[in-house]
């Protein structure tokens, strides 16, 4: 179901265009690739920090409490919704953290934005498993995001991914493995293992509530 459009999104958008960057690209595609949009990070941040990523933040809820947690790094979380994109924005700017900036758009253009090199963590919490296998190169933990992960993560960097759904988990553990990437911590059933430092997602809190198993991975690539 698609989400109902909310009320003055534009005026609010506009509102939060000191830390909302759009990726609007021509081509919805893997194909174009350029670096005429490369961000400067220097100056897209008050502070030069590490840099940590999440694709595809929701409303923001684990982005900001991960700043406030860790405000020694800096933080771009991406999202391709307007629609969802502007709370997670309005939801920085009211907690005032200053080290957190959101791209809207595909992640598949995330490398035509993103500096390689430059990620130290990639968070991918509770993406769409895109369930029918006609559509499983949607899936971020598809080789071909895979790939973009590997251009922008720094040597020893890393994706934690959580989900709800087993199957997608497979296939992420798949994805990964047939991809060169090794394996840690992983969590069949992360809110009854012993882990320490979880933060809570919007979905993660619903799909607990209903008794469903969170499933957590952590990878980072071999050689690397």
């Amino acid at each position: 179901m698609r989400m109902r459009r909310k009320s003055h999104l534009e005026e609010r958008l506009l509102a939060c265009g000191d830390i909302i960057i759009y990726m609007d690209r021509e081509d919805r595609s893997f194909a174009v690739k350029d670096t005429e949009s490369m961000l400067n990070l220097d100056e897209l941040f008050e502070s030069k920090r590490p840099l940590i990523l999440e694709v595809g933040c929701g409303k923001g809820q684990f982005i900001c409490e991960l700043a406030k947690r860790d405000p020694q790094n800096n933080y771009i979380a991406v999202e391709k919704s307007s629609n969802v994109i502007v709370d997670a924005a309005e939801r920085a700017l009211k907690e005032g953290l200053t080290n957190v900036r959101f791209l809207r758009g595909g992640a598949e253009y995330l490398d035509c934005y993103i500096p390689p090199k430059s990620v130290e963590l990639i968070y991918l919490n509770f993406s769409c498993p895109f369930p029918k296998k006609s559509y499983a190169s949607h899936r971020l933990t598809h080789r071909s995001f895979l790939e973009i992960y590997s251009c922008l993560l720094k040597d020893g960097g890393e994706i934690h991914q959580k989900t709800d759904n087993m199957h997608f988990f497979e296939f992420s553990i798949a994805e990964l493995s047939q991809s060169g990437w090794a394996l840690k911590n992983i969590s069949l059933d992360l809110h009854n293992s012993d882990f320490e430092g979880n933060i809570v997602t919007e979905y993660e809190a619903r799909f607990s509530e209903q008794g469903m198993p969170i499933y957590r991975l952590e990878a980072y690539k071999l050689g690397g």
